[in-house]
């Protein structure tokens, strides 16, 4: 088998392709979504490497897989392509990240105040993870003031940022027991 070529040079003035072959500038609102989706995905990676429960990086890696077809869905213009059914977001896969928040928050401390990014790696990474999702989130919501974008896929990614600091607070904790704590006089 032929080892395919990973530079093709199609995009070396500034364009890319989408699922199905339109040709789009890099700086497209949708490559902009799709890339940052990305690059959460790339975080979490990273992210799953210093979390040690089995189960929180079980749940990690189907979300990997879920932002790699969120990924399929935002790289289809809808008017020239059709979606394919697998890369929307099921009502199931919203209930499910909502069960992982509910099992992991249940365990914690109530929030009294507001929780700084920190206190050792695995926390503060889930911390990098949610800001990126908030920003892929921010770059999937400006898509959809000139595209189609299903409702769904927008809740995933909100839910998904508050599954991400409550893992981020579970990381703290089991390290040392201690969050940091946001203090107003600081500033």
């Amino acid at each position: 088998m032929k080892k395919s070529v990973v530079y093709t040079g199609t995009g070396d003035k500034g364009t890319t392709s989408l699922v199905g072959g339109e040709r789009v500038a890099k700086t497209h609102p949708r490559i902009e979504s799709y890339g940052t989706v990305d690059e959460l995905n790339a975080f979490i990676g990273l992210l799953m490497t210093e979390v040690e429960d089995e189960e929180d990086r079980s749940f990690l890696l189907f979300v990997q897989h879920k932002l790699f077809t969120i990924g399929s869905y935002l790289a289809t213009d809808q008017e020239h392509t059709q979606l394919r059914t697998r890369s929307q977001v099921q009502p199931e896969i919203i209930t499910r990240i909502e069960r992982e928040i509910d099992r992991i928050d249940e365990a914690l401390p109530r929030m009294r105040a507001f929780v700084l990014p920190g206190g050792n790696r695995a926390a503060a990474l889930a911390h990098v993870c949610r800001t990126v999702c908030r920003r892929a989130e921010r770059n999937i919501c400006r898509l959809a003031e000139t595209a189609e974008v299903e409702e769904s896929l927008l809740i995933f990614m909100n839910r998904l940022s508050d599954y991400l600091f409550v893992l981020a607070r579970k990381e703290c904790i089991r390290e040392d027991g201690r969050e940091i704590i946001w203090d107003y006089t600081c500033s």
